[in-house]
């Protein structure tokens, strides 16, 4: 697993394991409302919100086979 990546582009077409979160992104945005992402530091919040720019600027190559 990458440690200081936090880019979900540099993940998904780099070399790298990445653990598949998009099930869960997919129910907070079907359950629309203010979340606050309360996690420890290191722990992927900036990882997490890439991933949600990505998806939300259409860059859907990046989430083929997910």
């Amino acid at each position: 697993l990458p440690i200081g990546v936090q880019s979900f582009e540099k993940i998904r077409t780099g070399d790298y394991y990445y653990v598949d979160k998009t099930p869960y992104i997919h129910r907070l945005i079907e359950q629309a409302g203010y979340y606050f992402l309360s996690r420890p530091r290191r722990f992927g919040k900036s990882l997490l919100l890439d991933t949600l720019h990505q998806l939300f600027e259409a860059k859907e190559p990046l989430f083929r086979g997910l």
